[in-house]
């Protein structure tokens, strides 16, 4: 794989997506429409040159969710004699974008991570370390596609998961879209309140703080996001709903049972949010054998990713007769076992060897 990549949108994400490229090594050619960003962009070191490169073996579509699909399809034109080419997305809903784009050259992504800052002056070498990056591969997803897309974001710092497009969806209404509107609302909630009680707001401390951060971000991105993925914002808002109405009755009849069995719910939920490990002597290589064929990267990974299990490395090993390969996924030593016990019910035997 040509060390050369595209960034077709150099704001926030695409610019920080540029400026760990080039830390890696890569030589990174960017456009934007906006021509003030595109300047900026190459006076931050976000990418080495303006203007398309035709050349580039790698290229990340990062603009508006509403015209992603166009641009994604216009990049595939400009290479359509070039089978190797890999194009991805960011953008924040996924469904509407993989109906769009059939091209077996294109994996929709989604990286979750973003700034309070706007815009290129926002971008980070570092944004993407120790965050998620969501693939959405498909059946005509090709292996080596898919674990060439992954070792690149592997090389910035993120962790792969791998998730069906509209799963991706439904689950970031949740994690993602309502908690943004939340917080929106939760922040104009109190700057109202703060309108006739200046103190208000001086009395902020971390949990308010903390609550609204994500409320600083860039508005302008949130409405595509709202109307693409309507169906599983409503859904998630309506639940809230029913659970602040549970929470305004336990406390208006001062039932004290039932608010502490929530807040303890809570708790212990989110203190068992899963972290990440670092540590090679905490990890090992689970070896499947699979068919070479398109999509089985999209059944390993995203049984991988049902089972909640992160992939921390993925390698194709092909045999030298055709016809089959093995795929070498690295994962936590703790969760091997589950992993395997998965493949198994899906048709993928495996043996694992400790690092």
């Amino acid at each position: 794989m040509k060390r050369r990549a595209q960034i077709l949108g150099t704001g926030l994400i695409g610019g920080s997506i540029g400026l760990a490229l080039r830390a890696a090594g890569w030589h990174v050619s960017g456009f934007d429409n906006n021509a003030q960003e595109c300047e900026a962009a190459l006076s931050k070191g976000c990418i080495d040159v303006i203007g398309d490169d035709l050349d580039a073996s790698l290229v990340f579509v990062a603009v508006p969710a509403a015209v992603t699909a166009a641009v994604v399809l216009d990049a595939l034109a400009k290479r359509v004699d070039d089978p190797g080419v890999i194009v991805s997305d960011v953008a924040g809903v996924k469904g509407d974008i993989c109906e769009a784009v059939s091209d077996e050259r294109f994996i929709g992504g989604h990286p979750m991570a973003g700034s309070e800052q706007h815009g290129i002056a926002g971008a980070r070498e570092d944004l993407f370390l120790s965050t998620t990056w969501v693939l959405t591969p498909r059946q005509n997803t090709s292996p080596d596609r898919f674990a060439d897309l992954m070792s690149v974001i592997l090389e910035i710092g993120a962790s792969v998961i791998a998730l069906e497009a509209h799963d991706h969806d439904r689950l970031v209404a949740l994690i993602s879209h309502v908690p943004h509107l939340v917080a929106a609302s939760l922040m104009n909630e109190a700057a109202v309140a703060a309108e006739s009680d200046a103190a208000l707001l001086q009395l902020a401390a971390g949990g308010f703080r903390d609550m609204t951060r994500i409320a600083a971000g860039h508005p302008g991105i949130w409405p595509d996001v709202c109307f693409a993925n309507a169906t599983a914002i409503l859904k998630g808002l309506g639940d809230l709903t029913d659970r602040l109405a549970m929470l305004s009755e336990a406390i208006a009849k001062r039932d004290r049972a039932a608010l502490t069995t929530v807040l303890s719910s809570a708790s212990v939920s989110r203190r068992a949010l899963p972290g990440r490990t670092s540590d090679p002597d905490l990890l090992s290589q689970v070896r499947i054998p699979v068919p070479d064929r398109p999509g089985v990267i999209a059944e390993v990974a995203t049984a991988a990713s049902e089972l909640g299990v992160s992939m921390v490395d993925l390698e194709i090993a092909h045999s030298i007769e055709g016809g089959y390969g093995v795929l070498i996924v690295v994962v936590n030593r703790d969760e091997v076992d589950r992993f395997q016990q998965g493949l198994s019910a899906i048709g993928f035997p495996s043996t694992t060897q400790v690092l």
